[in-house]
Order: C-alpha cells, then structure tokens, then sequence
C-alpha cells in the first residue's frame, strides 16, 4: 500500500483508518487509533489462542520478524532489538543498568516528557550530577547547547528525538557525531519521532519506545535499541528465565545472558502486543518513512499558516523546516484554551490539550500521513467561528 493509493482513495483510507468514519482524530503524538490491520492481526491472534495457541511456534517467527522489521526501521541489526515497552521502561534499564560512579554527569532536560526526566533524577541517589539543559523554546536544544554543556565528567546525555510539545526534531546526528568522538554515550527517547521521521542509529547508542503513538501500534509494545558495542556495558538490570540460560528451565550456578540485545527480555513477551506492533511496522516500512516525513511536513505547513492567520500564535514558527516535525502547538491571546478543546471534541474533532513547564496551555494538533488537507478545512472552519 502506497501513500498516494490511500489519499487517492476515501474508501481505502476509511478501511485502514476506521477512526475517520467517526471523527477528525489529530492526536497521534498522544495515544494513536489501530489502524485495520493492526487490530485484525491481534483479534486473529487472540482468537487462536483460545485453542491453547499462545506459545505455538509461528507466534514466535512472527516476534523476531517483527525484531527484523524494527531493525530495518532504525537502520540497525536485529541483535540490537529488544521488544520492550512502555519507553520509559527502556529509559530505566538504560539509567540503572550502568555502572555509575560518583560525579558522572548525564546532560538531560527537565522540560522533557516525564519518562525522559524522573529516570535520571533518580540517579542522583547514585552519585550522578545532573546538568539540565534550559532552552528558551520547549524543546528547542541545539547542538551548541549541548556541546557547551559537555565536560571531561559527562558520561551521558539523554534528550528526545523529537519534544512532545513544540515538535522541535532534534539534530541528533550532529548530536551523536561529536559524543561518539568524546566517548560520551546518547540516550534517545524516541516515541515521538519514529514512524514518523527517520532515525539511524549509528548517531546514538541506546533507544526506547512504545508504539502507540506515531507508530501506529498497541500500548505496551515497544522498541529498545542497545548499540551492540554497548550490550557489554549495560547491565540487565531486570532477569529471568528468558535472558539468561536456564536449560531446562533449570536454573543455573551463574549468570549467562543471551548474547544480543534479547538480554533485556527477563519473561514471557507480550505477544499480542508485539504481532501488531508488526502490522503496524509493515504498514509504514510500505508506506515509506521518508514519504510520510514530507507528508507530515505538508501537514504542518498548511496547518500552521492558516492558523496563524486566524490569529492563533505558532509554537514552531520560527523552527527551520528540517527541525518541524507533524506536531503543531498553538496558543490564542484572547480564546481560554480549554473550551475550545471541548468545542472541537464535541463536533468530532480529536487534539490535545498540553502545557508547558510554566503552565501554560497549548492546542496541540498531530496529524499523521493519513489525514487530508479537507479534513484541516473542517477544523479551521470550527475555529474561524468560535
């Protein structure tokens, strides 16, 4: 499936997009919709498995397919691919599975997404220095900022591919270019960019997130990217029968961990989860990341200047086009934002609603490839007469 066959065609995008029978959803940088296929390929699995199937031999071809396929996403080897979600969960692992020690700094932002901030604070319990980044713009962190913060202690940075408010994408290829030369390890929330911009992951060393966002996959199933020069020095911090060799299920005098990145898989996977997580990623890999990448910069575009003529103020105007993302936030000098949040839900239209980190609130539309240029018209017409 193409992306023209699906603007072309209404009755194809109604039948891989169910939600748009129902209403204008521009939510996907919060809890996407399932796509048809998706949602087929669980109820399929499920039903199965009420013939005593859960554990039956094509279920698990199908998860390392689908460690293939995510790997092909990432540019990456299917060894360095765990099946973990939520992203904060791979956060975690990354934060407390290394050997820290006293005055280590970790670069982070405390605007960030609460997953990427509350991990690391924590390890200031360890000995850990925090040094917080403060960009003027949420989100807007420049290589500079980075590079200025950098000291002969920092042992890690940890930022977003792509800030959940400002959509600010993250250059995070020059980013990853200068850690790797100072032997500094990059840490990268990723769910609000993959499977809808392109990340190659020879810029960054550890990765984590869940697919029910741009991705267009369950909650709970998830990405965990760990560089494989890397698995050595991260810690399974969490372990079971799955990651370290029980013959058997005999366990064993000494820890011996599976040598890839399944190492970081401790139990039984949620398979469900994982086999949608594989139609979704089969859907975007043919629909084409790059294609959609400039989709959602269309969408962003159009979007934002009819918006700001209608007097709205553009959280990402002054962002250079390879820094947009499909993420447009908006604030109004006069119109209080909530009931114009209930306004649009109220006539089928799906945003968000989010605030900064001096509260104050933002319309955030996320459209994904999917939606039409028609679909913004209806919702610019609910917002030229509130």
């Amino acid at each position: 499936m193409t992306l023209e066959d699906i603007l072309e065609s209404e009755e194809l995008r109604q039948k891989e997009f169910p939600v748009v029978q129902r209403e204008i959803f521009l939510a996907h940088a919060g809890v996407s919709p399932l796509p048809r296929r998706v949602a087929r390929k669980i109820q399929e699995a499920a039903e199965r498995s009420t013939l005593g199937d859960q554990e039956r031999e094509e279920i698990w071809q199908e998860v390392e397919q689908t460690r293939v396929l995510a790997s092909n996403l990432l540019q990456a080897e299917p060894e360095e691919i765990a099946l973990l979600g939520p992203t904060a969960l791979g956060l975690n692992l990354v934060a407390h599975g290394l050997d820290w020690r006293p005055g280590e700094e970790i670069i982070y932002y405390p605007g960030d997404y609460p997953s990427n901030v509350y991990p690391w604070r924590t390890l200031a319990q360890r000995g850990a220095v925090l040094i917080p980044l403060q960009p003027k713009v949420p989100g807007q962190i420049d290589p500079e900022m980075v590079f200025e913060a950098l000291s002969p202690r920092t042992r890690l940075v940890a930022l977003s591919s792509c800030h959940f408010l400002s959509g600010y994408l993250l250059d995070y290829r020059s980013i990853g270019e200068e850690l790797r030369r100072r032997g500094i390890l990059f840490c990268l929330d990723g769910i609000q960019s993959l499977g809808a911009a392109e990340l190659d992951s020879r810029f960054f060393d550890f990765l984590s997130a869940d697919s029910h966002k741009w991705l267009l996959g369950p909650l709970g199933a998830g990405i965990f990217f760990v560089k494989k020069e890397r698995q050595d020095e991260l810690f399974p911090l969490l372990v079971g029968a799955w990651n370290v060799q029980s013959p058997r299920f005999i366990a064993q005098s000494s820890l011996v961990f599976h040598p890839t990145a399944r190492r970081y898989e401790c139990g039984a996977l949620y398979a469900l989860g994982i086999l949608g997580l594989k139609a979704s990623l089969e859907l975007l890999l043919s629909v084409g990341i790059e294609k959609i990448r400039n989709r959602l910069l269309q969408l962003h575009d159009f979007l934002a200047s009819r918006l700001e003529q209608l007097g709205w103020e553009i959280l990402s105007a002054k962002f250079p086009e390879n820094r947009r993302s499909g993420i447009v936030s908006v604030s109004h000098p006069t119109h209080p934002l909530q009931p114009v949040f209930e306004q649009l839900k109220e006539q089928n239209v799906r945003v968000s609603l989010r605030w900064d980190s001096e509260a104050k609130p933002y319309l955030r539309f996320s459209p994904h490839f999917y939606n039409t240029e028609e679909e913004l018209e209806k919702v610019l017409h609910i917002l030229q007469h509130l």
